[in-house]
């Protein structure tokens, strides 16, 4: 499906501004307040909070995250079955400690009723601090200032600053400034223990969260005259937190202080009579700490060290720990696209929200939503694995290892899912926080076997652009030996009539949720080729480099040296579909003898698919909700001629609805490789303002993270045309026409690569550690330090127009492929339906 070219900047540029390093939002407006919320959030990896104001209304979801922090519920399966998934995990919605309330003669400041004279809301990616700036006119007619910031520290994993600040402008008045930390749960606030938030939208809606009521234990409360801490413990899941916040206050006048815990809310209140022009300031710092397993009155004491490191440093020198960490982070991270202020705002905001993910997630994975929202429980998928994980080893590769090293912790739990689904070795779940398989839906959740190649894919990744080997010796190979065994005990040997022997997969499900448990996925068979050839090649250098290492693996999972040669026999015979009447790869082996849905002869209140149309309607139809043997093309582009990579992408790119947001951005980079400049460039705004623009109307329920890897992925394989297997650096640029300079860093094995392109040459400098080598367009190149190599490119590759054309087409057995879709009859209500 070609999206819609974007003649006009999607985004209302008279609200949001154009800045190349700040999100800026210059009116107030309640019509887009879930994804306003999200798109303002500040988080690191650990601790996210969404970017709702300051008094708690108006809000269209509160919510404040912590990676992992869960509580788990028995899913209740209409008909169980053996192996069915047992216990849900829903990410909590922790104690808000952002609410700071303001009166000014009695009267609360709330945005969505107040005579605003001025406003602005910024996030800026330097500092990565939210900052609001209003000036408010009260219905007595006196000007206030209102400012105030928000940030969730990047190298302090536990901590986020608030400040506020009220300044009288012409006026004398009474002002009350209440600070609290409030436990939501059921929708409470200060006054009302009950009330309801407001639902979330579709109810039936497969990617929103489950509605959690009173999982949170009080398990105590405490304060001091300047401090407060309340603690609690999940009802089943058992994990506790605790949440404290200290408070300082500047004025011009003099303040009285109160302070009180009770169970579920804690409150400082100032109080101050202000003449015109005094101020007064508050600083709030807060602390969050979570376990598994420790008692919340050790967490209390966490919570005390965090703020009392606070109280003796001062708040200045944690801005400036903020601002050096991210001056790093860009440093390697930055993608600079010259000409285009609009584009690189939006990149850059992708490019934080990445920062935000992955900063503090110190071994947790990194959820489909960061910590941004609930959406998707809070769960991790392969997303991360597959467009995550190559932007952080080439950028970040300590975030990388971390990233991978949760997924070793999840290796007993894998082996248990495993042995449930009689296979040898070790199978990852499809959606999970504590490792265990949190799917109901198996045939488009735990079918998904190829999640154990996308991990070792992402180890692979690592292991190549770092050249860390020791990390896989160590970390890695249980889990590649594992995931190669369970490849090879899934698949079966077939023999053939010329006496050939084929392996096959049968019974799995890949990327595309909308074709299930079908044989021979092409994505996954190849993906499960290039799981058993690394294990097996790691297997034989980890023999004769670390033979220490591999007699201990031998023993501990009591590996057969036969075992290898079975491997590399495995993926010699793996079985890779081609129709040659058609002169594609079939993405599996019944999927071409459906019909084609018509996509373009359904209506757009019929989008996406899967909340209009029951499962067995769309498993009729050759109809993908994301790319799946297109992204198999991508990440195993050298298995492939560019002619084949083609025609693939002519016959699948237009039955692929687009329903995903994990497909615009790698259909962006095959268009690119194709030579489908408009596009491939369509595609990428599909990607790139996938949340800003709110293309899928869910911003709201968090960002979209593995969307936001892939718009890195777009710009570095497909703008800049990179391409790495088996980590030979090789470049063959595709840069749009119109764009003058595009500019990134890559670090590979120790050195520091800056890239720049421009439409008639590529510049490559290596200004840190050793030489490399490296390839443009056939060219062998040797980069020593300190030399810029210029190469020039006659053009950006070829400049086709999509062939389309399917319908109509001849399978293999002689039939004619048409198209059609199933009865849309508008007049009938389904709401009347639904019990």
């Amino acid at each position: 499906m070609t999206p819609e070219s974007p003649s006009a900047d999607p985004i209302d540029r008279h609200r949001f501004p154009v800045d190349p390093w700040r999100l800026v939002e210059t009116a107030y407006s309640d019509d887009d307040l879930g994804a306003s919320e999200t798109v303002f959030a500040v988080a690191n990896g650990y601790l996210g909070m969404r970017g709702t104001p300051e008094e708690g209304r108006d809000a269209e979801v509160h919510g404040t995250f912590i990676n992992g922090f869960h509580e788990t519920w028995q899913i209740r399966h209409a008909e169980h079955a053996y192996g069915f998934a047992k216990t849900g995990q829903t990410i909590v919605n922790v104690p808000d400690a952002m609410l700071i309330k303001l009166y000014v003669d009695d009267e609360p400041l709330l945005l969505s009723v107040a005579d605003l004279e001025s406003y602005e809301r910024s996030l800026d990616f330097r500092d990565g601090i939210l900052r609001r700036d209003i000036l408010w006119r009260t219905p007595a007619g006196k000007r206030v200032r209102v400012r105030s910031t928000r940030m969730v520290s990047l190298p302090e994993r536990h901590l986020a600053l608030m400040t506020f600040e009220v300044t009288m402008l012409d006026a004398a008045a009474p002002i009350a400034i209440s600070s609290q930390i409030l436990n939501r749960q059921s929708g409470r606030d200060e006054y009302s223990p009950g009330a309801a938030e407001p639902a979330p939208g579709n109810v039936h809606d497969p990617r929103k969260t489950a509605r959690l009521d009173d999982v949170l234990e009080p398990m105590g409360h405490w304060n001091s005259e300047r401090r407060m801490i309340l603690g609690y413990r999940c009802h089943n899941s058992r994990m506790t937190l605790a949440v404290a916040a200290d408070h300082t206050v500047e004025s011009d006048a003099p303040v009285e202080e109160l302070i009180s815990t009770e169970p579920d809310i804690g409150k400082k209140v100032f109080r101050v009579i202000a003449q015109p022009g005094q101020t007064i300031r508050i600083t709030k710092a807060v602390a969050y700490h979570t376990s598994r397993s420790v008692p919340v009155r050790e967490l209390f004491d966490r919570c005390r060290r965090t703020l009392d490191r606070v109280r003796d440093a001062g708040i200045p020198s944690f801005h400036e720990r903020q601002r050096a960490w991210l001056d790093h982070y860009w440093d390697t991270s930055d993608v600079r696209l010259e000409g285009r202020p609009a584009l690189q705002q939006a990149i850059r905001w992708c490019l934080f929200e990445l920062a935000q993910a992955a900063a503090r997630a110190d071994q947790h994975g990194i959820a489909a939503k960061g910590v941004t929202g609930s959406g998707y429980e809070g769960h991790y998928f392969w997303d991360t694995d597959i467009y995550v994980v190559p932007f952080l080893c080439y950028t970040n590769p300590d975030l990388a290892r971390n990233t991978l090293r949760f997924r070793t912790s999840m290796v007993p739990a894998a082996r248990r899912r495993a042995h449930e689904l009689n296979q040898r070795g070790i199978l990852f779940p499809w959606r999970t926080i504590n490792g265990e398989e949190a799917s109901a839906y198996y045939a488009a959740g735990t079918a998904q076997y190829h999640i154990d190649a996308d991990v070792v894919f992402a180890f692979a990744k690592y292991a190549d652009a770092t050249g860390d080997q020791g990390f896989l010796y160590r970390d890695g190979a249980e889990l590649f030996a594992e995931t190669a065994r369970m490849w090879a005990d899934l698949g079966f040997w077939r023999e053939q009539a010329d006496g050939s022997r084929e392996f096959h997969i049968h019974g799995v499900t890949g990327p595309d949720e909308y074709t299930t448990v079908v044989n021979n996925n092409m994505f996954t068979n190849v993906m499960a080729r290039f799981n058993l050839r690394r294990a097996a090649s790691l297997m034989r250098s980890m023999q004769a480099e670390e033979p220490g290492l591999y007699d201990g693996l031998v023993r501990k999972i009591g590996l057969d040296p036969a075992e290898i040669d079975e491997w590399e026999a495995c993926a010699d015979g793996m079985v890779v579909l081609v129709d040659k009447n058609l002169g594609i790869h079939p993405q599996s082996s019944d999927f071409l003898q459906r019909e084609m849905w018509d996509l373009a002869a359904t209506p757009p209140e019929f989008r996406p698919l899967m909340l209009h149309f029951h499962p067995l309607v769309i498993y009729r139809y050759q109809v993908l909700k994301q790319a799946d043997t297109t992204l198999a093309l991508f990440l195993a582009g050298q298995d492939f001629t560019l002619e084949q990579i083609r025609a693939d992408f002519d016959y699948y790119d237009p039955i692929t609805t687009g329903d995903s947001t994990l497909s615009a951005v790698v259909q962006s980079i095959i268009a690119a490789l194709v030579g489908y400049r408009k596009l491939a460039l369509d595609y990428f705004y599909a990607g790139l303002y996938v949340d800003l623009a709110n293309l899928h109307h869910n911003t709201s329920d968090g960002v979209h993270i593995a969307s936001m890897g892939g718009v890195w992925n777009a710009l570095v394989y497909g703008f800049s045309g990179m391409r790495d297997y088996d980590g030979t650096i090789m470049f063959d640029p595709r840069l749009p026409r119109g764009w003058d300079e595009l500019a990134f860093t890559l670090l590979v094995r120790g050195s520091r690569l800056r890239v720049t392109l421009q439409q008639r040459e590529i510049a490559l400098l290596v200004d840190a550690g050793g030489a490399l080598d490296v390839t443009v367009r056939g060219r062998e190149l040797h980069l020593a330090p300190g030399e810029r190599v210029a190469v020039p490119l006659e053009g950006q590759g070829p400049n086709l127009r999509p062939r389309r054309g399917a319908v109509g087409g001849i399978r293999s057995d002689g039939s004619v492929i048409t198209s059609n879709t199933p009865s849309l009859d508008a007049s009938w209500d389904r709401e009347d339906y639904e019990y």
